[in-house]
C-alpha cells in the first residue's frame, strides 16, 4: 500500500517565492497547500489534515505571529516553521514564544529547509509511534490505548476514539494535573464551552469504567483540570 505523502500548509504571499516553494516541495513528495494570505491559511488548516506548517510572518488580513497563535489554539503539537524576511532579536524571540520549532530568515537555503522538515517530520512520527505502543497499568486495570482497550479481571471495555484520547492524556500524567485546556486543544482542537461540557461527558464515561477499582479515581480539580489518581 503507498504511503500517504506529508501534507504541508504553507503561507507566503511573495507570489514567486509560493510557487517556487510548491513546486519544489511537491517534488520532495510533499503534498503542499498554499495561501497567499494568514484568513485563508488559518481556513486552510482547519479545513485540511496538516502535517507542518511553514508561515511566512508579514501578509496581508493576518500576520504569521497572529495566524501561528491562531493555529496553536486549533491543535498545540503540529510542526511549525516561521520563513521571515525580519531578523531583528525581538522578532526571532517571537517567533519561539509562539511555539515555533525553527525560524528562518530569508534568503534561505531550499536544501537546509528540506533536510529541516524531514527531520521534524521523522521525529514526530518516531513520537508517534512510542506513543502508540506505550500501555498503562492503571491499579487492577490494564490499558492498551493501541488496542482502545480497558481491561479489569474478565471484563474488557472497547473504548471509543476520544475516551481513548482522554484516557490516553490522564494516564501520561498520572497522579499529575491534566489541565483542562490542554486536553480540550488536543482532543477536541478548541476550549470552547461546548467543547467544555462535550469533555464532561466523557469523563462521567471514564468515572463509571473505573469503578471496579476503588484505589483509582478521576479527581476534578475546580477551574483547572483532572487527576488521574492511583493509590497503592
Amino acid at each position: 500500500m503507498e504511503s500517504k505523502k506529508p501534507r504541508i500548509l504553507l503561507c507566503e504571499d511573495d507570489t514567486n517565492l509560493g510557487s517556487v516553494l510548491k513546486t519544489n516541495l511537491e517534488l520532495n513528495d510533499y503534498e503542499v497547500v498554499l495561501e497567499r494570505d494568514g484568513r485563508l491559511g488559518l481556513a486552510a488548516f482547519q479545513r485540511e489534515h496538516i502535517d507542518i506548517c511553514l508561515l511566512d510572518v508579514m501578509m496581508p488580513n493576518m500576520d504569521g505571529f497572529a495566524l501561528a497563535e491562531a493555529i496553536r489554539d486549533v491543535n498545540p503539537d503540529v510542526p511549525l516553521f516561521f520563513l521571515s524576511a525580519k531578523t531583528m532579536k525581538e522578532d526571532v524571540i517571537q517567533g519561539y514564544k509562539l511555539g515555533a520549532d525553527d525560524y528562518i530568515t530569508k534568503p534561505f537555503d531550499l536544501e537546509v529547509l528540506l533536510l529541516k522538515i524531514k527531520a521534524i517530520l521523522k521525529r514526530n512520527e518516531e513520537q508517534h509511534k512510542e506513543n502508540d505502543s506505550k500501555e498503562f497499568d492503571l491499579a487492577s486495570y490494564h490499558f492498551n490505548p493501541r488496542l482502545r482497550q480497558l481491561s479489569v479481571g474478565d471484563k474488557t471495555h472497547t473504548l471509543s476514539p476520544k475516551e481513548n484520547d482522554l484516557l490516553r492524556l490522564l494516564s501520561e500524567h498520572l497522579n499529575d494535573l491534566l489541565p483542562r485546556e490542554k486536553a480540550l486543544k488536543k482532543i477536541w482542537g478548541s476550549d470552547t464551552y461546548f467543547n467544555g461540557r462535550s469533555m464532561d461527558v466523557y469523563i462521567a464515561k471514564l468515572r463509571k469504567y473505573l469503578k471496579e477499582d476503588a484505589r483509582i479515581e478521576i479527581v476534578n480539580i475546580h477551574g483547572e483540570g483532572f487527576r488521574l489518581v492511583v493509590k497503592p
